[in-house]
C-alpha cells in the first residue's frame, strides 16, 4: 500500500505544542490508527521507516515527539553518547502526568481523524514501549504492542523515577503484545519475570514473546539490528493489530 508524503501536526498540550509525525495510506479509505512511540532519540530514520512500514500495511500512524516540552519541534537526537545522555536525562525529567496527557491528546486526535476508523492502538520500542503500555490505560486505546519496554520492572520512569505502570497493568482494558530480547541488559531476566508474573496475577489479556536478541534489535542502524527477527516481529505486530483493531 502506497502512503502519503510525510506530514505532521502540532497538537496543543499544557506543556506546549506536541509535534506528531503522520504516516497515512494514500486514498480515501478509513484505517485503524496507531500511536507509535519512539526510543529516547525521537523520530529518527529507523523510527520513521518502521512507521512507514506499518502505515504501508493499512494503518494511520502518528509518531509523537516525546520531549516536546524540552526540545524545539523537529529535534532528532543522534545515536551517540551525547544524544543518549540527553535522551536519558529527559526521560527522567518529564513527569508521568505529562506523558499521560500526551497519550490522551493523541488518542483524542486519532479518534477524530477523518481517515481513521475509530479504533486506536499504541505501539512502541524501548522508552516508547513503556509509553505504549501507559497509553493502554487511556479510554479508547484498543490494543497495546510493547517491544523491549524499559523501566516497567523497576518503576523508574519520569521525574522522581517513581512510576506506577506495573501496579496499573490490571487497569488496562486493552490486550497486550510484549516482545523482549533475552540479551537485553535493560530488561534482565528477573525484570521480565516480574512483569509477566504481574500480568498473570491481574488476569491481563496478553501474549509474550522472547527472542535471542539484544536491546534495540529492531533499529536498522548499528550492530544490534537483526533483520530476520525484525521481519518476524513485523508479522507478529500486523497479526496482533489485525485481530484487535479491526473495525467493530
Amino acid at each position: 500500500m502506497i502512503i502519503q508524503p510525510d506530514t505532521f501536526v502540532d497538537l496543543p498540550t499544557s506543556g506546549g505544542p506536541m509535534r506528531a509525525h503522520l504516516f497515512i495510506p494514500s486514498g480515501v479509505s478509513r484505517y485503524p490508527a496507531v500511536i507509535f512511540y519512539s526510543e529516547i532519540f525521537q523520530a529518527t530514520g529507523p523510527i520513521r521507516r518502521m512507521a512507514a512500514a506499518l502505515a504501508g500495511n493499512g494503518y494511520l500512524v502518528a509518531v509523537p515527539e516525546v520531549y516536546h516540552e524540552f526540545e524545539p519541534a523537529g529535534t532528532v537526537l543522534k545515536y551517540d553518547p551525547i544524544g543518549s545522555d540527553r535522551g536519558n536525562t529527559l526521560k527522567f525529567t518529564k513527569s508521568i502526568a505529562a506523558y499521560d496527557e500526551d497519550a490522551a491528546v493523541l488518542t483524542a486526535f486519532l479518534k477524530g481523524h477523518r481517515q481513521a476508523n475509530g479504533r486506536v492502538g499504541s505501539y512502541g520500542v524501548c522508552l516508547g514501549g513503556h509509553l505504549a503500555v501507559r497509553a493502554g490505560f487511556q479510554c479508547g486505546v484498543d490494543a497495546v504492542a510493547a517491544f523491549y519496554p524499559t523501566d516497567i520492572h523497576s518503576g523508574s520512569l519520569g521525574a522522581g523515577k517513581c512510576d506506577d505502570t506495573l501496579a496499573r497493568l490490571g487497569d488496562a482494558m486493552a490486550p497486550f503484545l510484549f516482545v523482549f530480547g533475552r540479551q537485553d541488559p535493560h530488561v534482565p531476566l528477573e525484570g521480565r519475570r516480574k512483569i509477566s508474573q504481574h500480568l498473570e496475577d491481574v488476569g491481563a489479556d496478553f501474549e509474550w514473546h522472547e527472542f535471542n536478541a539484544a536491546h534495540a534489535f529492531l533499529r536498522d542502524e548499528g550492530l544490534r539490528y537483526d533483520a530476520a527477527l525484525a521481519r518476524v516481529c513485523l508479522d507478529l505486530l500486523l497479526r496482533f493489530f489485525g485481530e484487535k483493531l479491526a473495525a467493530a
